[in-house]
């Protein structure tokens, strides 16, 4: 336990938010700001900026923000359910358990939807096979909490010709404009298309105390030892503590909620960092675990009065998980670009955001320019060589060190259709490290997915050719066996039969039980759902303690 307050663990408190990243973070600082008494659970430590550090082998192959990888996790994945889950070598779910949770190692590439990305299902109709649907509240509703998020969490940016309105303008200036965002709107204006400035949750400047970005070149998958990168680590969870209201209860796993004779959540049940079973008394629970671990507790939490899992009557806890689909082209040039420096993204494309029935499936996505596998040596050397180049020996070694300086991608990001096979439910064998169920994801892209990214990725060839690379060629576009954008499985909606919680993320079946994180998504976006899932924190908060305090909870 850390801070300055610590609850009695008997007596309710009144809120219990588990989960601190992108939603449980903006929750915690909003509803303890107010008055409200807040315990936060993350199972993960509570890691300062200055325990951040650029260690590659610790971060990327031991897994040390995610906390440990597949052998601790138990997780496992199958592409359909008929088949046997295995055990891969990646961690199919992948989540920073620390406090500030994925907004913590997250790259901070930060779009915001638009008003299409909310009532598409009016607009195209159905899609057979699928669970495609509207959002019961609209961009416009939205919009005033993205703003919040821009100049509470920080955001730095200028407005493209392609975005949604705003109502007030970015708190900073865009970051600078790398190499590959040059050579990508170069490329761009000889294909008639518009590249804009990519925002970011990374400071461009001093912003609320806090420092700004010093270009190191270790956002994605890293912490930021520097406190730029606007998790709700750096720029939520000190408030919320300085409130006096909240304590952070680190290194704790829920493993349950409980709930009285009367159907309301009472209880939440966790091991402390010594394995020890201990709980927490609340007058209400709020779930921001994220998309795949919110599913897991309800789950967990099923007893007589909920057999199939706490707020599950619809049956849709767990199902209609979206990942986003991508691509990758990766492309050398003959001078040094030194790509490896500051921010992933400088610029996007987003002239192929909306659906177009010209194409013959669904979907939308943006396009942008970036180091991705030059972000470190070991990186390059092991995922983003050419495939006409040996693995080993003199040749390879001669490829590292001539591409590494000269070397940048084009990714594309997309949607993923909501389906009932793509799911997260518990493994009957294996466990985690404190001993509950494990993880088990089944998941396949629907073909329109993988269609458009595969749409993106010719776009991207076409890119590179019309940057002058000297050599390009496009990663395979596969089925998915994994992701870090876990969307959509506590759904919200009006309607208590298809939909988990309700417009305002509180539980159709258990009244003082919310639920927000990625899991309350209806539709996945196009590739970048933090901001969205940030700005839907704000706004459940904001009803939240206005239902508290007029004794609604």
């Amino acid at each position: 336990m850390t801070g300055n307050v610590t609850f009695p663990e008997r007596e309710p408190v009144d809120f219990v938010v588990i989960g601190s990243g992108a939603a449980g973070g903006i929750i915690a600082k909003e509803l303890s700001t107010a008055g409200f008494d807040v315990v936060v659970f993350e199972q993960g430590p509570y890691r300062r900026a200055e325990d951040f550090t650029h260690d590659e082998y610790s971060v990327l192959f031991e897994d040390e923000l995610l906390g440990g990888g597949p052998q601790l996790s138990g997780q496992t994945y199958r592409e359909y359910e008929h088949e046997e889950a295995t055990m891969p070598g990646l961690q199919p779910v992948r989540y920073a358990q620390t406090v500030g949770g994925s907004s913590v190692h997250f790259t901070g590439n930060f779009w915001r939807f638009r008003e299409l990305d909310f009532n598409e299902r009016s607009m195209l109709g159905p899609i057979s096979g699928t669970n495609f649907a509207d959002w019961p509240i609209t961009y416009r509703e939205l919009e005033p909490y993205y703003t919040r998020v821009d100049w509470e969490i920080g955001v730095s940016g200028e407005p493209g010709p392609n975005d949604s309105f705003r109502s007030k303008p970015f708190p900073m200036p865009p970051l600078p404009i790398k190499s590959s965002g040059v050579l990508l709107e170069k490329a761009a204006k000889k294909l008639g298309l518009t590249a804009q400035q990519e925002p970011h949750a990374i400071l461009s400047q001093p912003f609320n105390g806090r420092s700004p970005c010093m270009h190191c070149g270790h956002c994605m998958w890293f912490g930021c030892e520097f406190g730029a990168k606007s998790s709700t680590l750096a720029a939520m969870i000190p408030l919320a503590e300085a409130s006096g209201h909240c304590e952070i209860r680190d290194r704790s796993a829920v493993f349950g909620i409980e709930t009285d004779e009367s159907g309301r959540a009472s209880e939440v049940m966790y091991y402390d960092k010594d394995g020890n079973e201990r709980s927490q008394k609340a007058k209400a629970v709020i779930v921001s675990a994220n998309g795949a671990e919110t599913a897991r507790l309800l789950l967990l939490s099923a007893n007589e009065q909920h057999p199939d899992g706490l707020a599950n009557s619809s049956g849709f806890v767990g199902r209609n998980l979206m990942f986003n689909a991508h691509s990758a082209v990766d492309g050398v040039f003959e001078h040094p670009l030194n790509d490896y420096r500051s921010v992933q993204v400088s610029k996007i494309i987003h002239d192929f955001y909306e659906n177009d029935e010209q194409r013959g499936f669904y979907g939308g996505g943006g396009i942008d320019a970036r180091p991705l596998w030059v972000t470190t040596p070991i990186i390059h050397a092991m995922m983003g060589m050419p495939p006409d180049v040996p693995k080993w020996g003199a040749a390879w070694k001669q490829e590292i060190a001539h591409n590494f300086t000269r070397q940048m991608s084009i990714i594309g990001s997309t949607t993923s259709l909501a389906l009932d096979r793509n799911n997260i439910t518990l493994h009957p064998e294996n466990t985690d490290q404190w001993g509950r169920p494990a993880l088990r994801l089944t998941y396949r892209d629907h073909d329109d997915d993988l269609s458009m990214a595969r749409f993106l990725r010719d776009r991207s060839l076409e890119l590179f050719d019309a940057a002058g690379a000297k050599k390009f060629w496009a990663h395979p576009v596969v089925p998915t066996n994994g992701g870090e954008h876990l969307l959509g499985t506590a759904r919200m909606g009006d309607d208590p039969t298809s939909s988990v919680v309700d417009r305002y993320h509180r539980s159709h079946d258990v009244p003082n039980l919310f639920i927000c994180d990625g899991s309350s998504f209806v539709t996945s976006g196009r590739g970048q759902p933090t901001m969205t899932i940030m700005a839907l924190a704000f706004r459940a908060a904001e009803h939240i303690a206005a239902a508290a305090r007029s004794n609604q909870i």
